[in-house]
């Protein structure tokens, strides 16, 4: 499953195309000489697209309302106050994602008729991927917070073959969607949605947690416009205030300057994170962009921050403040 979308940021006649993998979201930008040739190549990749879905087969109904709750299915790995569930317990009503771990699909509890979204991973592909650590630190993250800022897990449970998590579905959209269509968002506005992660990161760091993958396709808006926090697979839990880590890890327009140094990095990489995410809010584009990353990485080391002359000195003072070089400044 893959997203199509036209847009006119970092330049003009760009697309991006967008997938799911597990729960990261994976994008590439390409930039183009005319709208034409945008249109053009839209056609020729959604053709593909759709031809790849035509050859899939269809979805075994049975893959995810057959299993039994029995001893496939033990007690939910979550706290003694979090209520049990099984496969049995949901309608599956929509695929929302698909990658290589597993699924994203848009459920319905029987009981309740509420709406959530459930994660199910293969367990043999999260172990043949390395990927145990990422998914018992999403666990636990998921099951240990409570904010009303970050996406909320409802259930876990586990199959014989299957781990599962039921989250509430943050119905809203991508704040990245949102930004496209708008290009710009208010003063007001991004100030809205600024202090709803500040509230959730300094929630996070009071739990010791640093989230290290702030970005726009992280972000979600709930059904009355407030901020979803998802994805808290990068999450580094124990981090004490003070505390470093050396783990080189993130998204790469996104990454702050003291983990491309290589140096220990503290609770300040979620800030310039922070950062980044305000000043496409407000600007319009990357602070720091090139497609090569190496040069990328070059800019966000060296280069000098920039601002549209329109922008006010309030947005300019915040925006310098987090984003600043040097973490013990930030």
């Amino acid at each position: 499953e893959c997203q199509l979308m036209r847009t006119e940021r970092p330049r003009p006649n760009t697309f991006v195309i967008r997938c799911l993998q597990w729960t990261t979201v994976i994008e590439r930008t390409f930039h183009v000489d005319s709208p034409e040739e945008r249109e053009e190549w839209i056609r020729a990749i959604q053709t593909v697209a759709n031809s790849l879905k035509a050859q899939e087969l269809p979805p075994d109904p049975m893959e995810f309302q057959g299993e039994s709750p029995g001893s496939d299915d033990p007690d939910a790995p979550t706290g003694k106050s979090r209520p049990k569930a099984t496969m049995n317990d949901f309608d599956y009503l929509k695929l929302l994602g698909k990658g290589t771990f597993g699924k994203v699909i848009l459920v319905r509890e029987k009981a309740s008729g509420r709406y959530y979204a459930m994660k199910i991973l293969r367990k043999d592909v999260v172990i043949a991927k390395d990927e145990v650590a990422h998914t018992v630190t999403e666990s636990r993250v998921l099951q240990n917070t409570r904010h009303p800022f970050l996406t909320a897990l409802k259930y876990a449970f586990q199959t014989h073959d299957r781990l599962c998590f039921v989250m509430e579905y943050a119905n809203g959209g991508e704040l990245f969607f949102h930004l496209s269509r708008e290009r710009v968002f208010s003063e007001d506005r991004a100030r809205f949605y600024g202090a709803e992660i500040v509230s959730a990161l300094e929630y996070l760091h009071s739990r010791d947690v640093v989230y290290r993958d702030i970005k726009l396709e992280n972000l979600m808006l709930d059904k009355d416009g407030h901020i979803k926090i998802t994805d808290f697979g990068l999450c580094k839990e124990g981090v004490t205030d003070g505390a470093t880590m050396r783990t080189f890890c993130g998204t790469p327009e996104y990454l702050a300057p003291e983990v491309l140094e290589d140096n220990d990095y503290g609770r300040a990489v979620d800030w310039w994170g922070l950062g980044v995410v305000m000043y496409e809010m407000l600007c319009g584009r990357l602070p720091f962009y090139n497609q090569d990353h190496e040069r990328l990485f070059e800019l966000i080391l060296g280069q000098e921050l920039r601002f549209p002359r329109a922008l006010g000195p309030e947005a300019r003072a915040l925006l310098g403040g987090l984003l600043r070089k040097d973490p013990k400044l930030r």
